[in-house]
Formats: C-alpha cells, structure tokens, sequence
C-alpha cells in the first residue's frame, strides 16, 4: 500500500484526494458518530413500540436495520482513522450498503398487513408482497455483499473488480425496478380504497408514510445507481489520476445527504408513523366493508404450490385457464372479534382493550363478537371509544 499523504483538505467534507484513501479523501471524523448514535437511538424507540404493539413477526425488521446501520457508522468511524485499511472498509460499506433493500422489505411487510387487513381492495393476494418481492431482495443482498466485497477490495484483479461493479449496478436497477412495482401496487390498492371505500383516515396515513419511505428509498438507490455507473474502477490505484474521479466520488457531503441522512430519515420517520398504531396483529383480521367493525375471518388461503405463487403472484396462469378463484370470504357473516396475540388474535387482551376504553389497534370504533354455537350464531356489538384512532 502506498504510504499515506497528510496535507490540509479543502473542508470538513471536501474534495481533496489523498494518496492512499480507499475513500479518495480523509474521511469525516464527526459525521460517523454523529450518524452512529442517532440510528441507535432510533433503534432504541423501535425496539420500545414494537415492544408495545407486540409485533415482533411484523416490524421487527425495523429496529434491526436501524441498529445494523448505526453499526456500519460505527466502523466507518474506525474507518475514518484507517483509512488504508481493505477489512475495514469492506466491512463498513458492505454493512451500510446491505440496510436500503432490508428497508424494503420492512415496507413489503407493512403493506401485506394493510392489505390482510383491506382485503376486498387488495389487487393481489397479500402473502405474495412477501414470498414475491422478498425473494427478490434476497437475490438483490446476495448481489450488494458480494458486489462490495469485490470492487472496494484492492487486492483482487481487475477482472474481479470489475464483476464486484458489475453486481451492485445489477443490485441497483433491480430495486428501482422493484420500488417501481412496490409503488404502484400502492396506488393500485390507493385508488380502489378512494374509489371503492371505505377509506379511514388511519389507512390513508400508512398509505403516505409507504409513499414518503418509496420516496427517501428511491432517491437513495438514484443516486448510487448514478455513481456507480459513473465509475469503471475502484477508486483507490497506485497510478490513478485523482481528477479523473466522478464528483459524487470527490465530495463526501454526497454520501452524507444521500445515503446517511436519506436511510436516517426514514428511520425516524417509521418510529413517528409507527404503522402498529393503526393495524392488527393477526393477520385474519379484516375492517368491515362498512368501515367501522373489526372482523375476525378465516383469512386468505392459497392452495397452489408455493414456488407457483412466488412465481406467479397475480395468478395469471389461474386466469388464463379459467381457474382462478378468490374467496371473498369478508362477505361470509362468520368469524370473531379482532384479538391481541400476535397472529392468533388473544382473547385476554381483547378483553383487556375493552376494559381500558380502547387501547386496541385499528381503525374500527366497535368491535364485533360473533359467537357460533352449532348452526346458529349470535353477534354482540361492544361500542367503545378507541383511545388514539
């Protein structure tokens, strides 16, 4: 490695090369901590409201990234004074790079359950946002460790680098592509909620908060699709010509702004907007057609083979051959009152919600029973001021 030259830089965040930088300049000492800490004080809050909404299967991904995240910053910040060092670095973009798409599928998440819990305006069935897109992002990761891995790593030959390169850019149309997808099943499911109904103001605000997260995601992975498809090489080479490097290479204020502040964000903005306030736990409860009453169904089912329906989430192999078929089972006047366990709905904290005067999820302001005793079934509505909706 050639030896390290220390001179003065143009600014805290500036442009000014130094030999031996695998970052091009001497990075920030003071962002990274900076950065570090907030993440984890984000995870912290997600950790506390996943904690309370009980919905550890839901959102769990969320205080994961932030505390993976704030755990790249740390190492950057390492970084920052070993800025020679291949481990290092490697391991603190590598990190840092992986948490975007995880982001994803934290949104991927959260809009399966708002489409459980909608489900007469649901364009596809809701598993499929998981087993679909999720199996996609997991080629998408595949792809970021090993692209990092092999372009930041001067050790290896050019060729290597070059397929290091070759993987991110891969990783990075991918998730447009799918953020392209993922949006517009948003606005499909949007306009059949506006159009249709009903549409409560508690739907209507997960909704914006996905689009707002869509939005910092997307900007996010622009502009890294942007550098590197401004770039041919990794930048550190003992003969490289340090003005030949793209801009978004130069200037460190980029990477700031466009990937820390952007994934900060977006953290916050889910610990703000926590979408647990306004949704149910168990995934066969559903909101009433009415808009008001809380159901608890038999849910959706699937019988078709599972890679089929990953492959084929719209089913359009079913309705070309005239077999598709979709039980519209909110229609049926079976079912129970919306519960507390986490995916079987516990009927204690039902119970207890009641008692409170409301502590319970969602948007409905009763809370139907429906008790099936052999052929017959009676329904008890429960009026209750829902605290917080």
């Amino acid at each position: 490695m050639a030896d390290i030259k220390r001179g003065v830089h143009t600014s805290a965040v500036g442009s000014q090369y130094v030999e031996g930088s695998l970052y091009y300049y001497a990075p920030n000492k003071a962002a990274p901590i900076l950065f570090g800490i907030l993440f984890l004080i984000s995870f912290v809050f997600h950790v506390r409201q996943t904690s309370r909404y009980k919905s550890w299967k839901i959102t769990v991904m969320l205080p994961w990234c932030a505390l993976t995240i704030g755990a790249g910053y740390i190492l950057r910040e390492v970084g920052a004074f070993k800025y020679n060092n291949v481990n290092i670095y490697i391991a603190s973009m590598t990190i840092i790079y992986s948490v975007p798409p995880l982001y994803e599928m934290c949104n991927y998440q959260i809009l399966s359950r708002l489409l459980y819990y909608v489900p007469y305006h649901s364009p596809l069935h809701p598993g499929r946002i998981l087993t679909t897109l999720g199996g996609i992002s997991a080629i998408v990761e595949t792809f970021n460790g090993n692209g990092v891995s092999y372009w930041a790593n001067i050790k290896v030959s050019p060729g290597k680098q070059r397929m290091g390169l070759a993987f991110l850019k891969a990783s990075l149309v991918i998730q447009l592509v799918m953020l392209f997808g993922f949006v517009s099943l948003i606005c499909w499911f949007h306009y059949n909620c506006h159009k249709k109904g009903p549409f409560p103001k508690p739907i209507k605000d997960v909704l914006i908060t996905l689009y707002a997260s869509s939005v910092l995601i997307g900007i996010r992975a622009i502009y890294r699709t942007v550098e590197y498809y401004s770039v041919t090489i990794f930048i550190y080479k003992p003969d490289m010509d340090p003005s030949s490097a793209s801009p978004l290479i130069k200037y460190e204020a980029f990477f700031w702004v466009f990937e820390a502040l952007l994934m900060l964000t977006n953290s916050v903005l889910w610990n703000v907007r926590h979408p647990m306030e306004h949704l149910p736990r168990d995934s066969r409860v559903y909101l009433s057609e009415d808009g008001v009453t809380e159901i608890t169904g038999p849910g959706y089912e699937d019988l078709r083979f599972f890679v089929i329906a990953m492959v084929d989430p719209f089913d359009l192999i079913g309705l070309a051959m005239g077999k598709h078929i979709r039980k519209e089972f909110w229609k049926e006047e079976h079912g129970k009152s919306k519960g507390g366990d986490e995916e079987s709905g516990g009927k204690e904290d039902a119970e207890k919600a009641a008692g409170a005067g409301g502590d319970g999820f969602g948007v409905g302001k009763e809370k139907v029973v429906i008790s099936e005793e052999k052929d017959s079934s009676s329904r008890q509505v429960l009026d209750e001021s829902r605290a917080g909706n």
